[in-house]
């Protein structure tokens, strides 16, 4: 006999329960969405109006940035309405749209990832035949396929998390809802749910960095053979991404590379990759980056002599 779905409304529980530390949250948190809007966007408005930035490499960047707008925005704005709320609620549906698109912009960017660690591939290993490889067709499929990618993973977390019969608590231990702590709810045996998420998420992470980690040892042996010149721009290059990379595969692997039945959720970990990695991509990537800065640099020649 199916078990009733009686369910509709969810508490959030918040990442603090001190009225004070939400304040106090939230100051500082909204900077840091704003900082996020602000940054990747300016770089999606320069890669696309920088004829010195018509490369692959930029290209896939104002994706990036992209993809880092919507990923934000599915997570914070909720996030920062519940600091200030005295009860933070979400609606059943409202949260299983949150995890869908939560997890379809997170797996675009991880694709997204892989393909640009290709991208410095095949400019550093195959310099002469770069822009046959990397034509505007295949960088376009490439896009396209990181998006289609994360689509097909979040319509599998969907199928498997909609039949679940959730009849209380009605509690989420979380700020945001996500699979793991979702199943906590579940008035039924999430064990095989739970098996099937840590294939599809986990070993999907783990997949995509040995990929991306294989591309780079490549790339360093051969580098070798390269001068000392070579070898510092190869690698000045590629230092921005590899430290992306990073960020966000360090602790999505962390948090998703167990199963349900002993996932324990860190909700500041989560914040670190949710809010902040979002906001510190733009920077990196400026930064370390003297075309990007002198793009922006005539960006703003050109903005002020039109104000003036």
């Amino acid at each position: 006999m199916a078990v009733p779905n009686n369910v509709t409304q969810l508490i959030l529980t918040g990442l603090f329960q001190d009225r004070e530390a939400q304040r106090v949250s939230f100051v500082v948190f909204l900077p840091v969405y704003m900082a996020t809007m602000l940054g990747n966007g300016l770089i999606i408005l320069i890669v696309n109006t920088s004829k010195s930035l018509s490369s692959p490499m930029y290209f896939f960047l104002s994706h990036l940035s992209l993809v880092e707008i919507c990923y934000s925005s599915t997570i914070v704005p909720k996030f920062l309405s519940g600091l200030l709320a005295e009860n933070n609620t979400i609606s059943l549906n409202g949260c299983m749209t949150q995890i869908f698109f939560f997890h379809f912009f997170g797996v675009a960017e991880i694709i997204l990832l892989t393909v640009m660690a290709y991208d410095r591939y095949v400019a550093i290993c195959k310099p002469l035949h770069y822009m046959t490889i990397m034509s505007r067709p295949v960088c376009h499929v490439l896009a396209f396929s990181s998006w289609l990618g994360g689509m097909f993973h979040s319509v599998v977390q969907i199928l498997i998390t909609v039949p679940l019969p959730f009849c209380g608590p009605h509690v989420i231990d979380h700020y945001f809802c996500d699979l793991h702590p979702l199943f906590k709810l579940a008035c039924t045996d999430t064990f095989v749910a739970g098996i099937i998420v840590f294939a599809d998420s986990g070993l999907f992470c783990v997949i995509s960095f040995f990929f991306l980690i294989s591309s780079y040892v490549v790339i360093l042996v051969h580098l070798r053979n390269q001068s000392s010149e070579g070898r510092r721009k190869a690698l000045s290059t590629c230092a921005s991404h590899i430290t992306v990379v990073l960020l966000f595969f360090g602790p999505a692997t962390f948090l998703y590379l167990r199963p349900s039945s002993t996932f324990s959720e860190d909700k500041l970990v989560s914040v670190f990759y949710t809010v902040v990695t979002p906001m510190l991509n733009p920077i990196i990537y400026t930064l370390r980056n003297a075309e990007v800065k002198n793009a922006m640099k005539r960006l703003w020649i050109k903005a002020s002599s039109f104000e003036s």
